[in-house]
């Protein structure tokens, strides 16, 4: 199985993996980044994810397309759908995203997340939310 098929499969069901599985895709010195953070080393990742899945009661993803250019690059399109107890009265959020993914050895040196973190937290703010709809309605 490649590395990509490894990742997809790792990422359907977030809120139920085992944090050491991270070990099979990345590799001891990635270098991950989302809106939120940068973090480097596999070590910093796996602390990141303990913390982030800590307030999560579900975190699914959904894969839509997955386009590897060459042995060492790829792009994966994904929506990924969660729970909060801290956001949206604990109803489910979704969130569409990218991820562009460096490979070297078929292991994850490089991730790197796009997505609208308004989206994934800031509309989901009680007064922040009604705010960002209110101005995107008057942009849009």
């Amino acid at each position: 199985m490649n590395i990509i098929d490894k990742f997809s499969m790792f990422y359907v069901d977030l809120a139920s993996m085992k944090i050491d599985g991270l070990a099979n895709i990345y590799r001891k010195d990635v270098v991950f980044i989302d809106p939120i953070a940068q973090h480097q080393g596999l070590d910093a990742v796996e602390r990141y994810f303990t913390r982030l899945l800590g307030n999560a009661k579900f975190c699914k993803f959904t894969i839509h397309s997955k386009a590897q250019s060459d042995e060492f690059n790829a792009t994966v399109s994904w929506t990924m759908s969660y729970t909060s107890s801290k956001l949206n009265s604990g109803r489910p959020i979704d969130v569409d995203g990218v991820t562009v993914i460096k490979i070297e050895n078929n292991m994850i040196v490089y991730h790197r997340d796009y997505y609208d973190l308004g989206q994934m937290v800031y509309e989901h703010i009680p007064i922040l939310g009604r705010l960002i709809s209110k101005i995107k309605r008057t942009v849009g």
